[in-house]
């Protein structure tokens, strides 16, 4: 695919990631993650809490709960629970990976993360970059 193709199309996968994350509880931060391979949308995510837990994603401090998967984490776990495979695939996400979903976006063979945001701590980009993994940031407007 051309690059100005590939960029309509990061573009419009990351413009839906960013309303799927509309759907999270989270107060502090929404965010929302899709998995895309051969240009068919194979997971999605949003964060928030482990199923069958109460939605509210912060304490009465306003910190988040330790229990809240974050939007990737989500998307990765729904395609281990299908036929489907991340290999090769590639993860749009309205923010950067943190270091525990780095570890396992790589580990689930994803070659390529597309975001908008960035996360305060940049070690996550940081090994996907040394792991070979590809990284687009795309601002979103």
């Amino acid at each position: 695919m051309n690059d100005e193709k590939q960029l309509k199309y990061d573009i419009a996968y990351l413009k839906m990631a960013q309303e799927w994350g509309k759907l999270s509880h989270c107060k502090r931060k929404q965010v929302g993650a899709l998995i895309v391979k051969d240009r068919m949308i194979i997971s999605d995510g949003f964060n928030g809490t482990p199923t069958g837990f109460d939605n509210c994603c912060e304490d009465e401090s306003g910190a988040t709960k330790w229990e809240v998967l974050h939007a990737e984490a989500n998307a990765i776990l729904k395609v281990a629970a299908s036929t489907q495979s991340c290999k090769n695939a590639t993860l749009y996400i309205t923010m950067s990976p943190c270091t525990q979903c780095s570890k396992l976006i790589h580990q689930a063979g994803i070659k390529r993360v597309v975001y908008a945001n960035a996360y305060k701590d940049p070690s996550g980009l940081d090994f996907l970059e040394k792991a070979g993994v590809e990284i687009n940031h795309l601002p979103l407007l």
